[in-house]
């Protein structure tokens, strides 16, 4: 097991300002880790929304405006043993493995954050972050890509091509390519996903079907009604998301639900578990690892 190379969040930028080089070389120490092993579950955090500019959480709008607090709760959350990993952009990603806190863990990269949240290109979803051979090159476990498709917006079309690129480099390399597909639509000037398990089902469909191959495809979905239909559209092992819920106790519930169907490995959330109504992260991530457990 490495050491951290930073020991506070001053001497991150230290260390980035003097010494690039130790980031890579933070990465290259790193203990790593099969993506699936014991179990086969998997409980994973997310944390790639600030790089798509959405910083709101429920009804407080800068909520993740501040790196370190951000940083602060996703190091409360990966110190759970029941956590398994992490899903970011690199920006976040550098900041922890500096720090140490990715020992033996899974690691995912965010690859597509060109779809600024409110931005009139919202839906031109362009690879703007991590790429398959960066992926790769850190030893990480696989890439993730956002596939919002419109069928009344032409440019849909290139954000399916641009994924299934993707798709198809990260299988090349041997690494998971994680999709996580919507049917979404703009409504009064803003884009909305369809939640309805149709609407679901066609995404999985269509998202399940890019690139070459589908050997190391997995699937990243919402939790909606009826979701037994919604994953029998796919074989392909499926990490719930956690969204931004009204109700975290509702939310819970419907993911110990869908936990228990088939194609479903676990949960991959971030907003739900990083900023909790009461801010205790620590009992958020507890409730999630043993729904997942």
């Amino acid at each position: 097991m490495s050491d951290a190379l930073a020991k506070s969040y001053a001497e991150v930028t230290a260390l980035r300002a003097a010494d690039p080089q130790a980031i890579q070389r933070a990465w290259g120490q790193r203990t790593t880790r099969p993506t699936v092993r014991d179990d086969g579950r998997l409980m994973i955090v997310a944390a790639d929304h600030p790089a798509r500019g959405a910083l709101a959480v429920g009804d407080r709008p800068t909520a993740m405006n501040s790196r370190t607090e951000l940083l602060d709760r996703l190091r409360a959350a990966l110190a759970n043993p029941g956590v398994d990993g992490v899903l970011a952009t690199s920006d976040i990603l550098d900041d922890l493995v500096l720090l140490g806190a990715l020992e033996d863990k899974v690691v995912i990269s965010s690859m597509n954050r060109g779809g600024l949240a409110g931005a009139r290109f919202e839906l031109d979803d362009r690879m703007t972050a991590a790429t398959a051979s960066a992926t790769a090159k850190a030893r990480m476990n696989g890439g993730k890509m956002l596939c919002r498709i419109d069928l009344d917006d032409p440019g849909t079309v290139a954000t399916m091509v641009a994924c299934a690129n993707a798709v198809n480099e990260l299988a090349d390399l041997g690494l998971m390519a994680m999709i996580e597909p919507f049917m979404s639509s703009r409504v009064n000037g803003k884009v909305r996903n369809d939640l309805s398990a149709d609407a679901v089902i066609k995404s999985v469909h269509i998202g399940q079907g890019l690139g070459a191959t589908s050997a190391h495809t997995w699937m990243k979905l919402p939790v909606v009604e009826e979701m037994d239909r919604v994953m029998d559209s796919t074989t392909l092992p499926t990490l719930l998301l956690g969204g931004d819920p009204a109700d975290p106790d509702e939310a819970f519930a419907s993911w110990e639900k869908a936990l228990g169907l088939p194609s479903v490995r676990g949960l991959i959330v971030g907003r739900t578990l990083l900023y909790p109504a009461d801010d205790d992260v620590a009992a958020a991530v507890q409730t999630a690892v043993t729904m997942v457990r």
